[in-house]
């Protein structure tokens, strides 16, 4: 048996990197991508950290797919 991409979500521990693709439209055709350090959780929430864009609260009915990723590689010396 699998486990949902929310459901996964609700059981990472704060901290995990991860990506996660979700929609962004009430109709469902649209969906948009994450990549940061899951932050915060409520019942039907979970808020990513990224880079980019700050602290983004998903909400999970939302949340398409989802996955644990490593860390970001280091930085290169010039």
């Amino acid at each position: 048996m699998s486990t949902s991409p929310a459901q996964l979500l609700s059981t990472l521990p704060l901290g995990t990197r991860v990506v996660v693709r979700y929609r962004i439209e009430a109709t469902g055709h649209r969906a948009t991508d994450a990549l940061g350090e899951i932050v915060g959780r409520e019942i039907d929430t979970c808020t990513v950290r990224t880079r980019s864009a700050g602290d983004i609260a998903i909400p999970l009915r939302d949340v398409v797919a989802a996955k644990p990723v490593p860390p970001p590689p280091a930085s290169r010396r010039r």
